[in-house]
C-alpha cells in the first residue's frame, strides 16, 4: 500500500496543507465513488470541461475522504483532511496514477500512435502482429482495450488517468511486454498521459476534425505535437512525411526522428504497386509483398506497422510475412457481397479526409461503369464545420448520396441534416435522397444497389449503437447491411 508521502515524491510543485502520513488504497476524480469503504482514498478535485469537481470536496469529505488533491484550497479547511495544492490537478491526477502503480508504463514497451485518421487499425494491427509473432501484448483502442486476447470494453478514444494505468499495471501483472495505445487529442490536452513513459510515438496525419473542442486547426496540431513534445530522448518518434504537418510534429522534439513516406525518400519508403478489392501490392524498402488490406491510406498505416516493428527490433524477415496475412479491424473498410455481385463496404470515416481517401479508393479500384453508393451522417454536438464538407465530398465522388442521422446526440437529425445539406451543389442535388432514418437509409441503399456496384456506408464503422438523446440504441451498419442482403 502507497503512502501519501510516496506519491507526493513524483508529483511535482505542490503545496501540503495537513500531514503526509497516510496510507492510500484508491485514487479517484469521481465524488460519487467516495465511500466508506475509500476512507484511505484521493480524491482529485478537476476542473472539467462541463462541471468542476472542486464542487464536491465538501461532499468527499462528509463521506469520510482524508487527502483531497486540488487547484483552490477551500474557504473552510476540516482538520483531519490533508490538502494538496497543486498549479494543474490534471497533471497530478496523471502522475499519482502512476506512482499508485508502480509507473507500469515503464515496464513495458508502450507505444502511442496520434493523428486524425489511421489511428485504429495501426494499433488493432500492431497489437495482432505482436501477438502473432508470440509476444504478449496489449491494447487500448476506440474500438477495444485487450490484455492479451482478454477483450475489455472501451469507452474512449484514450481512457482517463487512473483507468490507463490501471489497465497497464494489469498488462504488466499478466507479463506483456508491449502495448500499443491510441492517443487523442482530447487526452493530450486534458493530460490524461502525464505520468506515461512511452518507448515511440507515431504520427499517420492531421486533418480537419475536433474544431469544437479546439476552437482553430493551429490549436489542433498544437495539441497532437504536445505528445512528441513530451517524449524522451530515450523514445523514437516516427512521422509521416507526406502529411505537411508530418515534421512539424517532430520539430523539437528529443526523441529519435525516423520517417515514412510513399512519396519521398524515406527510412521506411512504400510503393503501391496494385491496389483492389483483394488487397494491396506493395514495395518496402526494396521487398515487394502482398496485403489483404487495399488503399492508400491502408498503404500508410502498414508503413508505420512496419517501421514500428522495425524499431522495435522485430527482424524485418519475420515482420513482412506476419503482416501480410493481416485483416481489417472492425468497421474499417470491412466488405460483404450480396449475391447477385454487389459490393458493401462500412467504414468508420468521419471526417472530410477519412471519407475522401476511402471514397478515393473505391473509385480506383472499381471501373467507371460501377455506380457508388454511399449513406453518410454527421454526429451531433460536434465540429459543424466539416458537415457542409462531407456532404460535399461524398457528392464529388459518388453516383447517388443518401444522408442521414448518424449520431444526433442532443441535437435535432434535421438540423445536422440540412447544415451537411449546405454543402451540396446545385448540380448535385439531383444525386442526393435526404432520409432521417439511418435503418431506412441504409434499406434503400442496399434496394438501389445493382451487380458490380458498390455501397459505403460511413460514419460509425465498429459502433453498435445510435446515441440520441444520451441513450444509445442498438444500430450496426453491418448488421443491417447483411439483414438487407439475407445473409
Amino acid at each position: 500500500m502507497k503512502t501519501l508521502d510516496y506519491i507526493l515524491q513524483h508529483i511535482g510543485k505542490y503545496e501540503l496543507v495537513g500531514n503526509s502520513d497516510h496510507k492510500i488504497d484508491f485514487i479517484t476524480f469521481d465524488s460519487r465513488k467516495i465511500d466508506g469503504e475509500h476512507a484511505n482514498g484521493i480524491f482529485v478535485a478537476q476542473r472539467g470541461t462541463a462541471v468542476d469537481g472542486h464542487r464536491f470536496i465538501g461532499q468527499v469529505i462528509e463521506k469520510g475522504c482524508r487527502i483531497v488533491v486540488c487547484e483552490e484550497l477551500p474557504a473552510e479547511i476540516h482538520p483531519e483532511v490533508s490538502y494538496v495544492k497543486v498549479p494543474n490537478s490534471d497533471y497530478a491526477l496523471g502522475m499519482i496514477a502512476s506512482a499508485f502503480y508502480d509507473f507500469p508504463s515503464k515496464k513495458l514497451h508502450l507505444i502511442g500512435i496520434t493523428g486524425t485518421n489511421g489511428k485504429t487499425t495501426t494499433v488493432t494491427l500492431l497489437h495482432r502482429l505482436f501477438m502473432q509473432l508470440g509476444y504478449p501484448t496489449g491494447l487500448l483502442s476506440t474500438i477495444e482495450n485487450r490484455i492479451e486476447d482478454k477483450v475489455i470494453a472501451s469507452t474512449h478514444t484514450t481512457p482517463d488517468a487512473v483507468e490507463l494505468n490501471t489497465l497497464l499495471h494489469q498488462m504488466v501483472e499478466a507479463g506483456c511486454e508491449y502495448c500499443f495505445m491510441e492517443v487523442s487529442s482530447h487526452a493530450i490536452c486534458q493530460q490524461r498521459i502525464a505520468g506515461l513513459h512511452f518507448t515511440g510515438g507515431i504520427f499517420s496525419n492531421i486533418t480537419h476534425d475536433h474544431l469544437d473542442y479546439h476552437k482553430t486547426f493551429a490549436e489542433y496540431i498544437k495539441a497532437k505535437k504536445m505528445f512528441f513534445d513530451q517524449l524522451s530522448p530515450e523514445a523514437f518518434a516516427l512521422t509521416n512525411i507526406d502529411d505537411k504537418n508530418g515534421l512539424v510534429m517532430v520539430q523539437n522534439s528529443k526523441a529519435k526522428v525516423h520517417t515514412y513516406s510513399l512519396l519521398k525518400a524515406a527510412d521506411f519508403k512504400g510503393a503501391v504497386i496494385d491496389n483492389d478489392f483483394t488487397g494491396l501490392q506493395m514495395n518496402i524498402n526494396g521487398k515487394e509483398i502482398f496485403f489483404k488490406l487495399c488503399g492508400r491510406f491502408n498503404a500508410y498505416n502498414l508503413l508505420a506497422i512496419y517501421g514500428t516493428a522495425t524499431l522495435l527490433g522485430i527482424n524485418s524477415d519475420e515482420v513482412l510475412p506476419a503482416m501480410s496475412g493481416l485483416g481489417s479491424a472492425a468497421g474499417r473498410f470491412q466488405l460483404v457481397r450480396n449475391q447477385q455481385g454487389g459490393t458493401a463496404i462500412v467504414d468508420y470515416a468521419h471526417t472530410p479526409d477519412a471519407l475522401k481517401n476511402v471514397l478515393s479508393t473505391i473509385t480506383d479500384i472499381t471501373e467507371h461503369s460501377v455506380n457508388v453508393i454511399t449513406v453518410v451522417g454527421c454526429g451531433g454536438d460536434r465540429d459543424k464545420l466539416k458537415r457542409p464538407e462531407m456532404a460535399a465530398i461524398a457528392c464529388e465522388f459518388s453516383d447517388k448520396v443518401i444522408l442521414t442521422s448518424d449520431n444526433p446526440r442532443t441535437e435535432k437529425p434535421e438540423d445536422i441534416l440540412n447544415d451537411m445539406i449546405a454543402g451540396v451543389s446545385a448540380d448535385q442535388k439531383r444525386k442526393v435522397l435526404v432520409i432521417e432514418n439511418r435503418h431506412e437509409a441504409i434499406k434503400t441503399a442496399c434496394m438501389l444497389l445493382q451487380a458490380g456496384d458498390v455501397l459505403l456506408v460511413a460514419g460509425k464503422g465498429h459502433e453498435n449503437y445510435q446515441e440520441i438523446n444520451h441513450i444509445k440504441h442498438h444500430f450496426d451498419d453491418m448488421e443491417e447491411i447483411k439483414n438487407n442482403f439475407n445473409l
